[in-house]
């Protein structure tokens, strides 16, 4: 039988059970081309933001083209990076924080302790450099507050003075007056640290530069200035003189001040003479007792009552405890101080305010009330 031909050639695909389908090679996706004109003008806008952003915070950070303008700001104590960050941009002279943050974080600031607190005058011609040199404690832009101290303030007084005129606050120089261990010989043994008021009598009155705003170190420069004016003018020699006297310095200011408290401006040496006379003299018929009102009225913080001679339960009051009350009830100037040391030479135990404005003196209690009824008291 003839055999079938085979035709040769190429094999075809064999299709897989169940497909009716053959295979067909998969297709690429074609990517939509960005319109060339369309990618360049984001190009454009994307590099134009840029730049603007960049001209904008080299603007801040470089201080330029900014408008004419001043601010006082107060850095607190303990005031973190952001909270001098608020304070610039609050008052206008920074306008970006976190760039001034980041800035403030680039160079360090923080670890090197460049800001410290204080009250210091700024303008928007400072760059960020110039605004953190400026809050340095040595910085010229830091102010200041001219003060006059005047005599016979108390503490208190005075530290509420202090912070009246935004030096420091009251409730800091309290906590330094108590605690910090001020190097004057003075002061050694007068009152244990821990009460402010050790350094009674001895912040002496007088006109200061302070700088404002400043913290716990700042305070303590404060009041080491008064004390350090108080050593100057009490001489070696007036120390040496109250010794001679029978007298510490703590016990001759507290005379000082107690003068300082009562005088009516023109009698310093004849109030001293009185107060010598009660301590002193034997004769007195209730020597020792000298019977100050002012004593009594720097614990009271009143004016002061008949019923206070007998229901005031401290050692400053001088009706019930004889002798110089335990410090001075405030600071006195220097006219006190040199009447406490030379006090006029009379007899006399006691005085009144007339009805002039000024003291008369009087040596006998009878004298004294024949005075005072003549004036209805």
């Amino acid at each position: 039988m003839p055999q079938e031909s085979r035709e040769h050639g190429p094999q075809q695909p064999r299709r897989s059970a169940g497909s009716s389908q053959p295979r067909t090679a998969p297709r690429r996706r074609r990517r939509k081309r960005m319109n060339p004109l369309l990618y360049i003008l984001t190009v454009i806008a994307v590099s134009a933001l840029l730049a603007g952003l960049g001209w904008m915070w080299a603007g801040d950070v470089l201080a330029l083209n900014k408008a004419p303008a001043s601010a006082v700001i107060t850095v607190e104590k303990d005031a973190s990076l952001n909270d001098v960050a608020d304070l610039l941009h609050d008052s206008g002279l920074i306008d970006n924080k976190l760039l001034f943050k980041l800035f403030c974080a680039f160079t360090k600031v923080e670890q090197k302790n460049k800001i410290t607190p204080g009250t210091y005058e700024l303008n928007t011609d400072m760059d960020y450099n110039a605004l953190i040199n400026s809050m340095s404690s040595s910085s010229g832009s830091r102010m200041t507050a001219s003060i006059t101290i005047p005599e016979g303030y108390t503490l208190d007084q005075i530290f509420a003075l202090l912070e009246e005129r935004g030096v420091s606050t009251v409730e800091t120089l309290q906590e330094v007056a108590a605690n910090h261990d001020f190097k004057y010989s003075f002061l050694q043994g007068v009152l244990e640290l821990g009460d402010y008021h050790r350094l009674e009598g001895y912040l002496f009155p007088d006109t200061y530069e302070f700088y404002m705003g400043g913290g716990e170190d700042e305070a303590v420069q404060v009041l080491n200035k008064m004390i350090l004016r108080f050593d100057q003018q009490f001489t070696d020699e007036m120390r040496q003189k109250a010794a001679d006297m029978g007298y510490t310095v703590h016990q001759m200011v507290t005379i000082a001040s107690l003068i300082e408290k009562e005088t009516d401006g023109t009698d310093q040496a004849k109030i001293a003479s009185v107060i010598y006379n009660r301590l002193n003299n034997p004769s007195y018929e209730t020597v020792g007792y000298l019977q100050i009102d002012a004593a009594i009225a720097y614990v009271t913080g009143r004016t002061v009552t008949q019923a206070d001679y007998q229901n005031v339960d401290s050692p400053y009051n001088t009706y019930r405890n004889k002798g110089l009350p335990p410090g001075p009830i405030a600071s006195p100037g220097m006219v006190s101080i040199n009447a406490a040391f030379n006090p006029e030479n009379t007899k006399n135990y006691y005085y009144v305010v007339g009805s002039d404005g000024l003291h008369h003196f009087f040596r006998t209690n009878a004298e004294f009330e024949a005075y005072k009824a003549t004036l209805g008291n």
